[in-house]
């Protein structure tokens, strides 16, 4: 979603400067995936960024970040750890299937943990593919957990 920025000559229907950040944060990941290295290596290297890019955020979002990523490797181990957007994000077969977005991230009022298009989440003609989190109870730890398993099954 883009936002009307003021210019000289009026305004402009274009992107914020945290969707930019957002792009080129996408661009430098696929030119860091494209570098020659293990199977392992590189499994290895994409979840340091998703740790390290965790601990960057705000406490808020860091905690709920870090229990997420407990909560997902825990569930659905299986799934690869990467970055997607700048944003923490698991993977399966190459495809994200489930993320966290931070609530600074493009300055929202909270943190979302959202499932892609390949989550096998599916229930009738209409299913949620994403949650606003403010916070992280054991009991929505639990449910994501499920969800997760669900999706990545």
């Amino acid at each position: 979603m883009t936002k009307t920025q003021k210019t000289a000559a009026g305004s402009y229907e274009g992107f914020t400067a945290e969707e930019r950040a957002a792009m080129k944060e996408r661009a430098q990941e696929l030119k860091t995936t494209t570098r020659r290295r293990t199977r392992a290596d590189k499994a290895a290297e994409e979840e340091a960024a998703v740790v390290a890019k965790i601990a960057e955020m705000q406490e808020s979002d860091r905690v709920m970040a870090e229990r997420l990523h407990a909560v997902v490797k825990e569930s659905a181990p299986h799934l690869a750890p990467k970055l997607w957007y700048g944003m923490p994000a698991y993977a399966k077969d190459g495809k994200v299937l489930c993320f966290f977005q931070s609530a600074q991230k493009f300055n929202a009022r909270y943190a979302t943990f959202g499932f892609n298009d390949v989550a096998n989440l599916d229930d009738g003609a209409m299913w949620p593919t994403a949650f606003a989190l403010t916070e992280l109870s054991e009991a929505d730890a639990a449910r994501i957990g499920e969800l997760v398993k669900r999706a990545a099954g």
